[in-house]
């Protein structure tokens, strides 16, 4: 198997495993194509950068004009030092501190994606302060059910985000009288790993109903942002084709003059992504075949954190009868496993190669156990470039003191 024109195995013996790989290529023709149909259309795809952070990630995105969806000040920081234009960013989240608004008002973000009255009334005292207005959106909670795990199912009225659709109305009004607040727009994300259009089209419905109500109150909104949540195939999912979902969302405009934003994630970067790991100990037991491997839940938490799939297989595949294995790794949890019954034809030392790792992977690693986070590589034809070094052990107690 290759990352474009780069063996995965020589990726793997250069760089040692775990690793993530990408695709350059991968990302720039999956951001094309959300592209491609919207050539004539005011709008801005911006990416949500938590689904991967990596500045080498996300310089490619840069590059390609891309604006950035963020949810914390290191996000920010991270958009600016990888070449993103901070004109291009939308700041959501529901816990944005004075010293984030601050900085983002400094880099002069494009819009702050308000999620309740009482950050609009400190948005507005932060910005006060500072002697500067600060452009907003509601992000508005529309009660749709997205038909995702509970977990990323964030547009229901039980889940923290946004505020209420029938509150929404009153909070623009108290925005409206708010000097040194400016309404932009209006926004609403419903979930992530979508895979149908019409909870998009229902979400949509609410939200131009709002948009009305807001003009009969004479508040007008320039920019309407549909967030992202498309999902990816991990197994045998049927998401969308971008233009399909596109399209649908612009027939339901019927031509209204404003901005169109989004802000899709999974979808750009999902498929582009792979995470490399060898087997290091084949253990037969009465009950179940294990595959334990020297990746783990701190390093791809989906698994263990949403039973997620993810497809398995060797690098370089062997001739003859599979096994089903359960693939796991060497953390003290019992939870700690990336497949469950895989057929696979295995021996010790086998590169495995786990697919569709390029988003809320890497992002959502961690040290448990004291385990050093991987490497992450991005492939460019044949050149194979380093935009993460393997952490040292040493790396993780650093900034750590001994009792004296």
């Amino acid at each position: 198997m290759h990352a474009e024109d780069a063996p995965l195995a020589t990726i793997a013996e250069t760089h040692g495993t775990p690793c993530y790989v990408y695709s350059k290529k991968a990302l720039t023709e999956t951001f094309q194509r959300f592209e491609t149909g919207l050539q004539n259309v005011d709008h801005l795809i911006c990416f949500a950068v938590k689904a991967n952070p990596n500045l080498g990630v996300l310089s490619v995105f840069a590059k390609l004009g891309a604006g950035f969806d963020i949810v914390s000040g290191g996000e920010l920081a991270r958009v600016i030092a990888a070449g993103g234009d901070p004109k291009k960013v939308v700041f959501s989240g529901v816990g944005k501190t004075a010293e984030e608004m601050r900085d983002a008002l400094i880099a002069g973000i494009f819009c702050f994606n308000v999620e309740s009255q009482s950050e609009l009334v400190r948005l507005n005292q932060v910005a006060g302060e500072m002697g500067k207005v600060a452009p907003v959106s509601l992000r508005v909670n529309p009660n749709v059910d997205a038909k995702t795990h509970p977990y990323i199912s964030t547009g229901l009225k039980n889940n923290k985000f946004g505020v209420a659709f029938e509150d929404a109305v009153a909070v623009y009004q108290q925005a409206a009288a708010m000097d040194n607040i400016d309404i932009h727009g209006v926004d609403c994300h419903i979930g992530s790993q979508i895979t149908e259009v019409s909870p998009f089209i229902d979400a949509l419905d609410r939200i131009l109903s709002l948009v009305d109500q807001l003009e009969a109150e004479n508040i007008t909104v320039s920019h309407i942002d549909v967030g992202g949540g498309i999902g990816i195939t991990y197994d045998d999912e049927t998401p969308p084709a971008f233009d399909a979902y596109t399209q649908a969302i612009l027939e339901k405009l019927n031509q209204k003059k404003v901005k169109l934003l989004f802000e899709p994630g999974r979808a750009l970067v999902g498929n582009a992504g792979v995470l490399l790991t060898k087997v290091e100990y084949l253990k037969p037991t009465d009950s179940k075949n294990f595959a334990i491997v020297d990746a783990a839940m701190n390093d791809l938490m989906r698994p263990a954190l949403y039973d997620a799939y993810h497809n398995i297989v060797a690098a370089t595949p062997r001739i003859g009868e599979t096994t089903n294995y359960e693939i796991v790794g060497p953390i003290c949890e019992t939870g700690d496993f990336l497949g469950h019954d895989r057929a696979l034809n295995l021996a010790e030392g086998d590169l495995l190669v786990i697919e569709s790792a390029g988003a809320y992977a890497m992002s959502m690693a961690s040290n448990y156990n004291s385990r050093a986070k991987a490497a992450e590589i991005i492939v460019d034809g044949a050149q194979v470039h380093v935009v993460r070094e393997r952490e040292k052990i040493s790396d993780l107690f650093t900034t750590e003191k001994r009792l004296p």
